[in-house]
């Protein structure tokens, strides 16, 4: 064995036994207990949440936002960030981490005149070359940019909350989480199918072609390891797509009859060709002057299943019908969510996708303009009688290959020509736990995780191990008595978010307001 794998190898070993552990304790609890309240919808609830809105962001590790929380710079003419007394700490980037970094470029603090659009390499098979089996060392050779004009180690540097000042005022006033994890490695499309189903398997590839194969490239052995758009959306309509086959969290929902959406920037077509095909044509431009299309259809995961899909984007037949299946079955777009919410409609679950310009770490946003979405939307929500049984979680995608020093715990294995986190061809050498499937080795990188409601804890760090899969996780324990979506899902091992809220107390955190431009407190 080479010296670095050997240096390395107990490490693995014990993230392999506790891996093991967790997947006991969790697969033997169920947080579901009998009903102590009452869905929006009527149907029973195992903790007082009535509404769970999910806000899925894009390409962010949790050190590129949270790496120095709750401790900000506050130069003159940024907003300012002081933490309250009391404030607890984050496992975050260290003097040392930020001083001498094992890579080939300190993390550096970015400011707001920085939009940050030199996105990283965020490959399945690159963000575990980054790891450099646990030494978090080669983000700079592995993942950094080599986009024309673009520093390769921009994929190093952090904001603060000077910058996402929104993000540190949430964590500071509800519950942040530093212990979560993409539930496996791999880019926004394998973040998204995570998060709805634990479940990147089950793939049917259609319209492949051999002059320039998805199969073996981001499909390995019937596995998602890549972006491919998926079959069921005109918006747009490429020559190869992708289908997933399986259960996901909408479809568990209907069977027990939870009204559910996923509202997503962009969906309402601009116009329909002659056939009707909808022509997804709605464009915004960023603070930094950056113009691009709203929706992309390879971030609407349950466009991937045929059970859950609105090819042809079909508007809800009435406001009263959002989470109800009808003709746009479950798949919205953005202003639907504000019509249901302002006629006390919201569904029990929504998941929310904010338009292209609105998503975060990406070159096509930045985060000044995820804060205008993120303080929209709950300044919006804290003004609805809802918001009392409301909880709103703010996650991402994926870490877009930039750094965060932490090594993830791994909790599945994989053995296939993408995979190089032991060694060439390896995540560990035992057969994968979760269903026996290849492709999926996991956790990945660590991201950002709050959760802001009535009921969360006020000024709180979690740090329960947690995944994209918790999300479903907390449904499935909330509104489906615990019932999981099985066949592999990470949803079976994945652990709990009850650890962000105070379901002893009475649900009275006080709302927050925020100025949307500072992201400061504002009286409202």
């Amino acid at each position: 064995m080479p010296l670095l794998h050997s240096r390395f190898a107990r490490r693995f070993a014990a993230q392999a036994i506790a891996g093991a552990a967790i997947l006991a304790a969790v697969a033997s609890t169920s947080l579901a207990s009998p009903g102590v309240a009452e869905g929006a919808d009527g149907s029973p609830t195992a903790m007082p949440i009535k509404h769970l809105v999910v806000v899925f962001q894009e390409n962010v590790p949790f050190d590129h936002y949270f790496g120095t929380y709750p401790h900000a710079a506050n130069p003159s003419g940024e907003p300012r960030f002081v933490a309250a007394p009391g404030t607890p700490s984050v496992n975050g980037l260290s003097p040392a981490l930020l001083t001498n970094n094992p890579n080939q470029a300190n993390p550096k603090r970015l400011d707001r005149s920085d939009p940050v659009t030199c996105g990283s390499n965020h490959d399945y098979l690159a963000e575990q070359k980054a790891f450099d089996h646990g030494l978090m060392d080669r983000f700079v050779q592995e993942t950094g940019s080599t986009a024309p004009g673009c520093d390769r180690s921009h994929g190093m540097n952090y904001y603060d909350g000077n910058t996402v000042t929104a993000l540190w005022n949430y964590a500071q006033h509800f519950s942040l989480n530093d212990n979560s994890f993409g539930t496996t490695f791999g880019p926004s499309h394998v973040g998204a199918l995570n998060l709805v189903s634990g479940q990147t398997h089950g793939v049917i590839v259609h319209g492949d072609n051999p002059a320039n194969p998805v199969v073996g490239t981001k499909i390995v052995q019937g596995t998602a390891v890549g972006n491919v758009e998926p079959t069921y959306d005109d918006c747009p309509k490429p020559a190869t797509t992708m289908e997933m086959t399986g259960r996901n969290i909408g479809d568990l929902l209907n069977e027990h009859g939870v009204t559910w959406g996923w509202f997503s920037g962009g969906f309402k077509p601009t116009s329909r060709t002659v056939d009707g095909t909808a022509v997804c044509g709605q464009k915004h431009t960023t603070h930094f002057g950056v113009t691009g299309t709203d929706y992309d259809s390879g971030n609407e995961a349950f466009q991937y299943y045929k059970s859950t899909s609105n090819p042809h984007h079909l508007p809800p037949s009435s406001v009263a019908a959002v989470g109800h299946t009808d003709q746009a079955n479950h798949q919205y777009d953005l202003s639907d969510f504000w019509a249901a919410a302002t006629h006390d409609n919201l569904p029990a679950v929504s998941f929310l996708k904010a338009g292209g310009y609105q998503q975060g770490g990406c070159g096509c946003s930045s985060a000044l303009d995820e804060q205008d979405l993120i303080t929209g939307l709950v300044n919006g929500l804290e003004r609805q009688k809802s918001w009392k049984d409301t909880a709103v979680v703010v996650m991402y995608d994926d870490s877009d290959g930039g750094y965060d020093h932490v090594m993830s715990p791994i909790i599945n294995n994989s053995q296939t020509d993408h995979d190089a986190l032991t060694d060439t061809g390896l995540c560990g050498t035992a057969t994968p736990r979760l269903g026996g499937y290849q492709g999926r080795c996991g956790y990945g990188p660590r991201l950002p995780l709050l959760v802001i409601s009535p009921w969360s804890r006020v000024n709180s760090v979690d740090h329960t191990l947690t995944d994209q899969t918790s999300v479903i996780h907390f449904v499935e324990d909330n509104w489906l008595s615990g019932e999981r979506i099985g066949d592999g899902s990470f949803d079976a091992i994945s652990g709990p978010l009850t650890g962000m809220f105070d379901f002893a107390g009475k649900g009275t955190a006080p709302k927050l307001f925020l100025d949307s431009s500072t992201g400061e407190p504002t009286h409202q």
